[in-house]
């Protein structure tokens, strides 16, 4: 891990900066925005989890469900521009994502979870990193995954549901704060 921060330039601002600024910055398009998936009762998957088959995942809540919706429609009342929505193919991120009602959602193994694959971190985490430090050609990217893998790319903890807000920099990328909602 230690590698793949060294090898990427990270640039830390207001870590507990006032929501309202992040939200007019995405109005100019350019960013990242990496979201944990919304509330899901417990910790990791089953041992019996087989990707593409909800039915041996951890889902998400009713609870969750109805927080992705009004996320989404806090998103959407702010006039948030999205040239791409990406998920983890785990069923809680997909479902996140599509109940967010922002755009068609697009698998996105990179984002998959290693949170039970520890020896996927590094290469995942390393990929990660240069995919997020190229610019959005228009709007902004929203990628719906997991905790492991947001807090290996920026060591920030995210609870499920909030978003940390990245701005890429060619080679790197600085992270402008969290949405708290």
């Amino acid at each position: 891990m230690a590698f793949v921060l060294a090898a990427t330039a990270v640039t830390v601002l207001a870590q507990d900066a006032p929501s309202e600024p992040l939200w007019r910055e995405l109005r100019t398009g350019g960013h990242v925005m990496l979201m944990r998936h919304a509330l899901a009762p417990g910790v990791g998957d089953p041992d019996d989890f087989t990707l593409g088959d909800c039915s041996t995942q951890r889902l998400l809540s009713d609870e969750g469900r109805k927080q992705a919706v009004r996320l989404g429609r806090e998103i959407s009342s702010r006039g948030i521009p999205f040239a791409r929505v990406y998920a983890s193919e785990w069923c809680r991120a997909m479902e996140t994502a599509e109940l967010l009602g922002l755009a068609r959602v697009e698998p996105l193994p990179l984002i998959n979870s290693f949170f039970q694959n520890p020896e996927a971190a590094e290469r995942q985490t390393r990929e990660l990193a240069r995919f997020v430090s190229e610019e959005p050609q228009e709007g902004n990217i929203l990628l719906v995954t997991h905790q492991a893998n947001i807090e290996a790319l920026t060591g920030r903890y995210l609870a499920e549901g909030e978003i940390i807000v990245l701005e890429p920099r060619g080679g790197g990328f600085e992270i402008l704060g969290k949405l708290r909602h």
